[in-house]
């Protein structure tokens, strides 16, 4: 029997990657500019297509970073940062001195709450302290509620950062991810959507803005024939090797965007039968996801006290990989002195939710082992009936 590991999300060539590189080698382009980090911009401009500027970086972290001191973070500031997200949405706050102020999810896109954040808006005002940022996250590749968000947003007017780290290929209303807020970064992790094996983007409505951030990205180097430095610069530019992987990954990112949601078809399918097990989904046509990780809440007052850490376990003996949901940032040692708006949405949610293999490469073979392995699980719930067909 096939036991070779399944991987909750690992990169998927295209085929077109190594042709790129290869440019790159035959021209001498190894270094943190050239044609491919030029036209892995442009490539990403037009897939936007809402007029927005691109820089390419090392890292979706170094975006978020660069997109602060863009939005005029510094020393002694508060950001407001979403708290179920991966810890890079809020490190880049402390690297600046700021201090970050945590949010609360809704139920509806597990996202910022419209509600808790506007409170505290008010609270920090009222306490002399306007926030200077709004950090928003498209979690697992739903949108957060970009309109409710940004009618808090401007009537406080606080600039958003918004965080499509996970939501390359998602879009709202038409419009794609990436384009909503004040600054918008991207991610090409090795488990992204499409990958530059390690690397990530800002995403600024102006090609003035998208200089000053390259500017600050190559160590913040003056005009001059010598090096001379008047800012505070970093060492956050792409390579023109890796940006050559992210050109090749360009071409087939609308083919991963749909394998991915596939694979989410796949698991309502296997669960759609199942009480207490539910499949993370849009709230309404509104809202077309990528599906970056397809995740499941478990409610174990249901299921008969199967929990989603008894499916972890169990898919790990059938070598499976699963995780659980992000551990809001409000619960981790480093941010739980900060402040925290909201109820227990975000630790219920960490509670009981799981993300299951989703990968855009997972093949027939892996499928037919999840559906066997997820099926066996779902059969030990007492008086809980499922599809046969399945």
């Amino acid at each position: 029997m096939n036991n070779t590991k399944i991987w909750l999300s690992s990169p998927h060539m295209g085929g077109n990657e190594q042709q790129f590189v290869k440019e790159a080698f035959d021209t001498n382009w190894v270094a943190p500019l050239g044609p491919n980090v030029t036209g892995l911009e442009s490539d990403l401009e037009s897939y936007l297509s809402n007029q927005s500027s691109v820089g390419a970086l090392s890292s979706g972290t170094a975006a978020i970073h660069l997109g602060l001191i863009l939005l005029d973070v510094t020393a002694g500031d508060t950001v407001i940062c979403q708290s179920m997200t991966f810890s890079a949405s809020a490190n880049p706050i402390l690297y600046l001195g700021a201090t970050p102020i945590f949010i609360d999810s809704e139920s509806d896109t597990w996202n910022l709450c419209p509600i808790a954040l506007e409170q505290a808006i008010v609270d920090q005002i009222a306490k002399g302290k306007k926030p200077k940022a709004i950090i928003a996250v498209h979690l697992y590749g739903v949108p957060y509620k970009i309109d409710e968000i940004r009618t808090v947003a401007d009537k406080f007017s606080i600039p958003i950062l918004e965080d499509s780290a996970e939501a390359l290929g998602s879009s709202f209303k038409g419009q794609k991810c990436g384009t909503f807020g004040d600054i918008g970064v991207l991610s090409f992790n090795g488990n992204k959507i499409i990958t530059t094996s390690g690397g990530g983007a800002i995403v600024t409505p102006t090609a003035a803005l998208k200089e000053k951030a390259i500017f600050f990205a190559t160590q913040s180097r003056d005009d001059a024939p010598h090096y001379q430095h008047s800012e505070i610069g970093y060492n956050y530019r792409m390579s023109n090797i890796c940006a050559g992987i992210g050109r090749g990954q360009m071409e087939v990112l609308d083919d991963h965007v749909a394998l991915r949601r596939a694979m989410h078809d796949f698991y309502v399918e296997v669960f759609k039968d199942v009480a207490g097990i539910s499949v993370f989904t849009v709230p309404n046509e509104d809202y077309f996801a990528n599906y970056w990780l397809s995740a499941i809440l478990v409610d174990p007052a249901i299921t008969g006290g199967m929990t989603r850490e008894t499916i972890r376990l169990a898919l790990e003996t059938e070598n499976i990989e699963s995780r659980p949901l992000w551990k809001p940032m409000h619960l981790q040692p480093i941010f739980e002195m900060y402040p925290y708006y909201g109820d227990k949405i975000a630790e219920t949610l960490f509670d009981n939710g799981l993300c299951l293999p989703s990968g855009s490469n997972l093949t027939d073979d892996d499928r037919s082992r999840l559906k066997a392995a997820l099926l066996q699980l779902v059969g030990q719930i007492p008086n809980i009936q499922y599809a046969a067909g399945l």
